[in-house]
């Protein structure tokens, strides 16, 4: 058993039962998902750069990403209908604990200047939305196969409708908000 998994199931769910004064175990809020997304706008000139960062991508999250493709034509970007656009990766189960760990005892402590995760990335609904400048915050990712940097978006789902009930749940988990 993972032990982020054990963490949840023995401390976390029945000290948030308590506190939130929940009735049942499955009204407790958990992890659902966590994505991962990246967005190419220079993939309309280069075919190439999607391969790159595919790898990069693949590195990062542990799992194979798959290409995002616009949906429509606009003209004045020279982008049609169906290019690809982005990648993202989808991560449950014992990658995406996996995942969080990496981001929050590695990843995030090494940035520069960081105070802790601000309480405005939550969105209506219970979810945490990440962004990062570049992908180089990764230690995961060699610095010479880098050949720009690029930003990329982590979204952590939670079960929680309640935007306290999931800031809650992802303290206990060890995400470092700002105080």
């Amino acid at each position: 058993m993972h032990n982020l998994l054990k963490k949840y199931q023995e401390i976390v769910r029945p000290k948030l039962k308590k506190e939130f004064d929940l009735q049942n175990d499955l009204q407790v809020p958990g992890l659902v998902k966590i994505v991962v997304n990246m967005g190419l706008n220079d993939a309309i000139n280069n075919k190439g750069i999607i391969d790159k960062v595919i790898k990069q991508l693949r590195i990062i999250a542990g799992q194979e990403p798959s290409v995002t493709k616009s949906r429509k034509a606009i003209s004045a970007f020279k982008l049609r209908k169906g290019m690809p656009m982005g990648l993202k990766v989808t991560l449950r189960g014992t990658r995406m604990l996996d995942f969080w760990e990496k981001l929050v005892k590695i990843v995030l402590p090494r940035q520069r200047d960081f105070k802790g995760i601000a309480d405005k990335g939550f969105d209506s609904q219970g979810n945490l939305n990440l962004g990062f400048k570049e992908q180089t915050i990764f230690p995961d990712l060699e610095y010479d196969q880098i050949d720009k940097a690029r930003g990329l978006e982590i979204t952590v789902v939670t079960s929680s409708t309640d935007k306290s009930q999931a800031k809650r749940l992802l303290e206990e988990l060890g995400m470092p908000f700002k105080k």
